[in-house]
């Protein structure tokens, strides 16, 4: 692989880990907008903005951990049909007799 392609990867690879590290404390950011959500709500003054920020902080969280994720194995995936299939089906190449 020419050098060039090996250095973008290994860059790209460590700007994945440093985004990573960083997304994983948006999840207490997201744990404290819903506590103050709770709070406001027991004290009679509920927060009107609590519930969007909430939902833009959990998208931010899924979008930037995701790859991450991806990078350390951790990946969490749907194999319900996955398991099932056989070696060839699951590289990609789905031949007549795919399941087990």
């Amino acid at each position: 692989m020419p050098p060039i392609i090996v250095t973008f990867v290994r860059i790209v690879d460590r700007m994945n880990y440093g985004i990573g590290r960083f997304a994983m404390y948006l999840l207490f950011v997201l744990m404290g907008i819903l506590l103050w959500s709770s709070i406001s709500k027991a004290a009679g003054q509920p927060s009107l903005w609590t519930l969007e920020m909430a939902q833009f902080f959990m998208v931010a969280y899924y979008i930037l951990g995701g790859p991450y994720a991806m990078q350390l194995g951790h990946h969490v995936r749907m194999d319900l049909i996955y398991a099932s299939l056989t070696t060839g089906a699951r590289r990609g190449g789905m031949p007549s007799r795919c399941w087990r």
